[in-house]
């Protein structure tokens, strides 16, 4: 009785539906799939996050129905209502003269690359935040200088009124006084 092993290899590419087009991109960038495979028991046998296009391996120990399923990794695509991806799957089943090390070193770089175009979108979408929230800071800043303007001015302004008053309550008191006599 011996152990059969049977290596399969995967390669997909999506393609994003662009609406101004009308037609599918060449590539579909910021986008990703998740491949997951499983035997027919439910072993999982890859589990893995790839770029919009990559080839997956896996080795089958076992015969019987095996399960590849592909899962976007955006949630972009929920939020345009009519938006749709195509994905073209080719799947080698058999032994392959391919080396599995740099079988496995090549997705190593395309997962290293997906990651790091996605650390570039989040520190873009980090910078596009800061620079709304220092002109948030600018516009605030500014509000605030006027209004201690306007208090100020006000302030200055109520001052004069009450020297004014007290000015003349005493000048109309002193002439009342003379008028009366009582001085």
């Amino acid at each position: 009785n011996t152990l059969s092993c049977i290596f399969e290899t995967g390669t997909f590419k999506i393609q994003q539906w662009d609406t101004g087009r009308q037609d599918f991109l060449v590539s579909a960038p910021g986008l990703g799939m998740f491949v997951t495979v499983t035997t027919y028991n439910d072993e999982v046998l890859l589990s893995k996050l790839y770029g919009s296009q990559g080839t997956f391996y896996f080795t089958s120990h076992s015969p019987g129905e095996h399960v590849i399923c592909l899962e976007s990794n955006s949630t972009r695509l929920v939020s345009f209502g009519g938006s749709k991806l195509r994905i073209h799957l080719e799947i080698r089943v058999g032994e392959h003269d391919l080396d599995a090390a740099i079988a496995q070193a090549k997705d190593k770089v395309n997962e290293v690359g997906f990651k790091l175009e996605h650390l570039i979108e989040q520190i873009e979408q980090i910078v596009k935040e800061q620079n709304y929230q220092r002109d948030r800071e600018e516009n605030f800043r500014m509000i605030s200088e006027d209004t201690n303007s306007n208090v100020l001015w006000w302030a200055f302004a109520q001052t004069l009124i009450f020297i004014s008053i007290g000015i003349f309550q005493m000048k109309y008191l002193k002439d009342f006084f003379i008028a009366k006599k009582l001085v």
